[in-house]
């Protein structure tokens, strides 16, 4: 869905990450790996190890189930706006468009060193606009998953 508005370059809606289908045997395999991790920390007796894997366990369960929330993005003369928080153009280098199976996203690359990159879905059907929204304010260059998410990716989270 997108939009125009005068003091928006361009408004779309995007769910705000990637939700992968996971089968039973996911769920099994995490179970067996954290029951693996859960008694080697107790008969090591890592008791603070053992409390950081069942937490953990239970945060990637909770997230792993929870749906994305749909988010409404606007491009602005100042930046990209993220529902109430916004992106200054300053605040990036360049950016780059990803392909994900099918799935589109922006990515902007930092000034800051140890900042993360910000990954923002689009739909297909609004990304030239989006593009060159983009592109009349940074640099495109050419992006690509890094190994932190090819590793989410091949474990399905």
């Amino acid at each position: 869905m997108v939009k125009k508005n005068s003091k928006d370059i361009v408004n779309w809606e995007a769910e705000e990450y990637l939700q992968r289908d996971k089968k039973a045997g996911w769920y099994v395999g995490f179970a067996i790996v954290m029951l693996a991790l859960v008694a080697i920390s107790v008969l090591l007796q890592w008791w603070t190890f053992t409390i950081l894997v069942v937490l953990s366990a239970i945060a990637l369960i909770i997230y792993s189930v929870r749906p994305p929330r749909t988010l409404h993005y606007s491009l602005t003369s100042k930046g990209l706006s993220e529902g109430n928080n916004l992106y200054s153009y300053d605040d990036f280098r360049s950016f780059g468009v990803l392909n994900d199976d099918g799935n589109y996203a922006i990515v902007l690359t930092p000034r800051k060193r140890f900042s993360p990159r910000v990954m923002v879905f689009f739909p297909k059907e609004s990304g030239e606009k989006i593009v060159d929204a983009f592109g009349a304010r940074l640099p495109m260059e050419e992006v690509q998953l890094d190994f932190l998410d090819k590793i989410v990716k091949k474990l399905r989270i």
